[in-house]
């Protein structure tokens, strides 16, 4: 009998199920996203008094010509920062102002008739606290943003937006998470009370950001497209080859036949390409015979010079045309504007 071979002895090692448990990064990141909405949750219940105080004080403070001014250190200025450019976009005046860079020279920001607004979590902050009796000394309006209500920069502070958290949404408690999150919100809030007690409207806003897509879609008007060179137009006589002619005139697609009897310009009704080629579906015998204005459209779809771009853009989707009609308020044939001047225009 042959001798066992020891492999055969061993015996195989019991497969373990995979886990099927979250790894752990993965719980603290779902549980910093709880923390962080909770934390930006419990903000509503405390725009109060105060809140109301703070709106009003600053749109009286930029109405007398004065600005709002943040300071902070650290992770406050940034948050400081981002609220400063969302005030300033949506028609608040507003600057930054490092707390550190303030007792150094830089306080010279601060104008008579601004109001500061101190971001802090501790509300103990050195710099800051330094830099409270100088504000004093000038009579300075303070505003605070504070985790502590009770304060140095809290208690010196006329009003006090409480943006205070149970905990961070860091494992150890220690990073601004939570504190920031929350900061962030109130910042954002403070900037849209503002903005609709201003009556900051969406044309405020597009005048504010002029270079951008939304500029764009706000403020851009068929005027701004019409190109004085591509007019073509009939006369309700014209003959066919003439309509020809005129509609492959700078590829629009189209021609205006105008009233050529008024000396107005007076739009009578549009050709297309589609409106030529069911001219030539008829009898070829009558060819000769067809004048503008046996082929024309009457009732055009046109619009004002005014109109805003993204409309018109908007109304050449909905009903797939290619080019609309521009005219005046009196009826008077201005021009064409083709969709793809639209869709060049980047208003999409």
């Amino acid at each position: 009998m042959a001798p066992l071979d020891p492999k055969d002895l061993q015996t195989s090692k019991p497969v373990m199920p995979a886990s099927t448990d979250p790894p752990e990064w993965l719980r603290v990141a779902r549980r910093t996203i709880r923390l962080e909405s909770n934390a930006v949750a419990a903000l509503e219940s405390r725009l109060d008094a105060g809140f109301e105080r703070a709106v009003r004080d600053i749109l009286a403070c930029t109405q007398r010509g004065g600005k709002l001014v943040f300071t902070g250190i650290g992770k406050s200025a940034d948050v400081a920062r981002k609220t400063v450019a969302t005030l300033n976009s949506t028609g608040t005046p507003a600057a930054f102002l490092h707390a550190a860079d303030a007792l150094h020279g830089d306080l010279g920001l601060v104008g008579k008739g601004d109001v500061v607004l101190a971001v802090s979590k501790s509300g103990a902050t050195a710099e800051l606290v330094g830099l409270l009796p100088m504000l004093g000394s000038r009579n300075l309006p303070l505003m605070a943003m504070v985790g502590r209500v009770d304060s140095p920069v809290g208690r010196a502070a006329s009003v006090v937006l409480d943006v205070s958290v149970e905990q961070e949404a860091c494992p150890h408690d220690l990073a601004p998470t939570s504190s920031s999150a929350a900061q962030l919100a109130m910042g954002d809030a403070l900037a849209m009370a503002l903005m609709e007690a201003r009556g900051f409207s969406s044309e405020d806003f597009a005048r504010h950001h002029p270079g951008g897509s939304l500029g764009r879609k706000l403020m851009l008007r068929l005027c701004d497209l019409l190109d004085p060179a591509l007019k073509p137009s009939v006369s309700p006589e014209a003959d066919l080859r003439s309509v020809v002619d005129a509609v492959s005139t700078g590829r629009l697609g189209a021609a205006a036949v105008l009233d050529g009897t008024s000396g107005t310009g007076m739009l009578l009704g549009i050709i297309t390409d589609g409106d030529v080629r069911r001219a030539l579906d008829r009898d070829p015998a009558s060819w000769s015979s067809l004048s503008a204005r046996d082929v024309m459209q009457s009732e055009p779809r046109c619009l004002r010079a005014e109109t805003r771009a993204i409309e018109a853009l908007e109304l050449l989707e909905s009903h797939r045309i290619s080019q609309v009609v521009v005219t005046d308020e009196d009826g008077v044939f201005i021009g064409f504007v083709h969709l793809h001047q639209l869709m060049d225009a980047g208003i999409r």
